[in-house]
């Protein structure tokens, strides 16, 4: 018997170059992931909407780490689907399915990437998702949860492995950013009802605000250096971030999900 696919169809608005953050970022640190496995890793591009095109960058991007790695793009949709399969070839498949992720012969995913998914559904909704899809990974493997704006200039997201969720990334397009708290419209689901006083995520986006304000003495030297002056203020502040200069460059920001987890407290 043929199982119904888990979830329920999205609006499915996506755009060419809208998910580059966050391929960047699984190109970048979480490379490892895909180097490590001994099979052909399997990545899949969770509910990728009315397009196919985030499912194609994808492989386009993820190939240049490990050219035999196989992206498969699963749509709840079946019209979504046959789109898709037209555009098909060595290394890139389409099919029908849903938090289930569906997959030939049993086989289990390095890298689950669902963006701009879970932002339609209920924040009671959210674990249970998570759930089902860890139940789909391999011992190494990785459920990217998360949304962006229209144009990918915004992008936020949660790592999710087997054990359960471990960090928060924000990414910002630098040039013209205001407050770094603007972000706040595209956090995750699991984030964006708990930015309120009290919450840990309103306590690390206000931390990020006094930070910028405080480091706007460097913004003559470029908008660059103003973040890489802010991120060194949070780190030297306690935040546990998990990451440096390097991706700090990109406009770019990964904190411990324990400074952040809802109705915590910071450590």
């Amino acid at each position: 018997m043929v199982q119904r696919p888990v979830g329920t169809i999205t609006r499915g608005t996506t755009n060419p170059n809208r998910l580059r953050r966050v391929d960047r970022w699984l190109a970048g640190p979480q490379a490892w992931r895909l180097r490590r496995a001994v099979d052909p890793p399997v990545v899949v591009d969770l509910g990728y909407g009315a397009s196919p095109v985030t499912a194609v960058e994808l492989h386009d991007r993820l190939r240049v780490v490990r050219a035999d790695v196989e992206v498969v793009g699963v749509e709840i949709d079946p019209a979504r689907v046959a789109l898709g399969r037209s555009l098909a070839r060595e290394g890139l498949a389409f099919r029908l399915g849903g938090f289930e992720v569906p997959l030939d012969d049993g086989r289990r995913a390095t890298v689950v990437r669902a963006f701009n998914v879970l932002r339609q559904y209920d924040e009671s909704q959210v674990g249970p998702a998570w759930d089902t899809v860890r139940e789909r990974l391999t011992d190494d493997g990785l459920l990217v949860d998360g949304t962006c704006d229209e144009l990918g200039r915004r992008s936020t997201w949660v790592a999710v492995d087997r054990t359960g969720p471990v960090s928060l990334t924000l990414s910002w397009r630098l040039r013209g950013l205001d407050a770094p708290s603007d972000i706040a419209e595209r956090l995750p689901k699991a984030l964006i009802h708990r930015n309120v006083p009290g919450e840990p995520v309103h306590a690390w986006l206000g931390a990020l605000d006094r930070a910028w304000a405080h480091s706007a003495h460097h913004a003559s030297f470029g908008v660059r250096q103003r973040f890489l002056a802010t991120a060194t203020t949070l780190r030297d502040d306690g935040w546990p971030l998990l990451d440096g200069p390097s991706r700090w460059r990109l406009g770019e920001l990964t904190v411990a999900w324990d400074a952040v987890t809802p109705g915590g407290q910071r450590a």
